[in-house]
């Protein structure tokens, strides 16, 4: 656990199989996912199912989480199992934490699923089609830009996919939204972690009462907790460990291939960034149809990665919400890769053993400088390189305080790594 820095909650359970605060093995996340899915395609088999193959692919999911050098294996055996839901299902990745987690569940079913992951961008030319409040986040507004403007209108079961279920009020809003307008019968929450006890379990039979709906819990870890004392108030930037000599940073561009998303971004100042987004991210919506582009484009990126490669120790990084695309790639970008990504979570430091975040680093986001991003438990020299990949391009002069920070922490370079639909090219090299 670490000491979360909000009024609202003065807690965090950092966790070892995400791949957002604690750097892990790109395939431990994925296996997180693809494990929250196994479970949903037994409970809704339950009369059907091969209970052999299924408490097979179960203990295989299990054995990985808990070693992650058995995590690659155990997800490539739960990809290959093939699965396909009885009906058709929609999921929802709530930002910023799951929106690979949500993806990767997503991804466990070759057909008949969609996907698409809430967002706290905002897009001028897009109409978010459901809105709500996580009540005790430090960012409360949820926004879905829903590019099919039949992906939640249906009547299919829909998905709910967060990290952490505690009080389970983020479910609650978000089934309250999407059912004023588009009702359906059957919501499922999904989670690594569910710590609802008593009056909180009895919330959701309540909604469930009142809304005439059957909401279904699946999580990876149940229990209870109890916490007391005062929330810290004070976010930390502290780089206890002395800093590497600053490293050079290199841009490259890198062609994946995929398709791109022309639309704008407008932050807190009001200006606008008119550099498109990748479609395929998750944030405007997915059909199991697409799962073969992402795959390709993935292999394509990660191809060129290897290649700019010097040392055998390299951390992956995503940026804030866009987490799944960069954790794919650092799954196939060879032996010594550890992946995770920035966050805009403010926690509390401190180097100890039997505490979650040992370092922090704090700066304003490249996407809105009025919000602050971190960038947790990466130590000077700890990696040869460091690759960071952002999905659309941004002023230099508001990614330099991210880099500025990573090229104190990386031992020999950082890879600042623009997606591009255009040809490779490399710039700032000895920047």
């Amino acid at each position: 656990m670490a000491a979360r820095i909000n009024k609202k909650r003065s807690f965090l359970f950092v966790s070892k199989v995400l791949g957002k605060h604690i750097p892990v093995n790109p395939f431990t996340p994925l296996l997180s996912g693809a494990a929250l899915g196994l479970l949903l395609y037994q409970e809704m088999n339950k009369d059907t199912v091969d209970t052999g193959q299924m408490e097979e692919l179960l203990n295989k999911a299990v054995h990985g989480l808990i070693h992650s050098d058995q995590a690659e294996q155990a997800y490539h055996d739960l990809l290959s199992a093939q699965l396909i839901l009885p009906h058709p299902v929609v999921f929802i990745g709530f930002a910023e934490t799951a929106t690979a987690l949500g993806h990767s569940m997503f991804n466990m079913f070759a057909a008949g699923a969609s996907y698409i992951h809430t967002t706290r961008e905002d897009i001028p030319d897009l109409e978010s089609v459901v809105s709500f409040e996580e009540e005790h986040s430090h960012a409360v507004d949820h926004l879905c830009y829903a590019l099919n403007p039949g992906l939640l209108s249906g009547t299919e079961p829909i998905i709910l996919v967060d990290d952490e279920i505690t009080t389970g009020n983020t479910a609650i809003n978000t089934i309250r939204d999407i059912h004023s307008k588009f009702p359906r019968q059957e919501y499922v929450v999904a989670s690594i972690l569910d710590w609802r006890t008593g009056k909180n379990v009895q919330t959701y039979n309540d909604l469930e009462q009142e809304l005439g709906i059957r909401i279904t819990s699946l999580c990876l870890l149940q229990g209870s907790i109890e916490v007391t004392g005062t929330p810290l108030l004070r976010a930390g930037d502290n780089q206890d460990a002395a800093p590497s000599a600053n490293v050079p940073v290199v841009t490259t561009y890198v062609q994946d291939g995929l398709e791109r998303l022309a639309v704008s971004s407008r932050d807190s100042y009001g200006d606008i960034n008119k550099a498109p987004y990748v479609k395929y991210s998750g944030r405007f919506g997915l059909e199991s149809g697409d799962h073969k582009e992402i795959d390709q484009g993935v292999t394509r990126i990660a191809a060129q990665l290897r290649e700019l490669r010097e040392g055998p120790q390299a951390l992956v990084m995503g940026v804030g919400e866009f987490m799944y695309l960069p954790m794919r790639v650092a799954a196939e970008m060879g032996e010594g890769i550890v992946y995770q990504s920035s966050t805009r979570s403010p926690i509390h430091p401190e180097r100890r053993s039997d505490y979650g975040v040992h370092s922090a680093a704090a700066y304003p986001s490249a996407g809105d400088p009025e919000i602050t991003n971190f960038i947790y438990n990466v130590d000077p020299g700890q990696y040869d390189d460091i690759f960071v990949l952002i999905e659309r391009d941004v002023p230099r002069q508001r990614i330099e305080p991210m880099t500025d920070i990573l090229k104190k922490l990386a031992g020999h370079k950082v890879h600042l790594i623009v997606l591009s639909p255009k040809e490779p090219e490399v710039e700032d090299a000895a920047r």
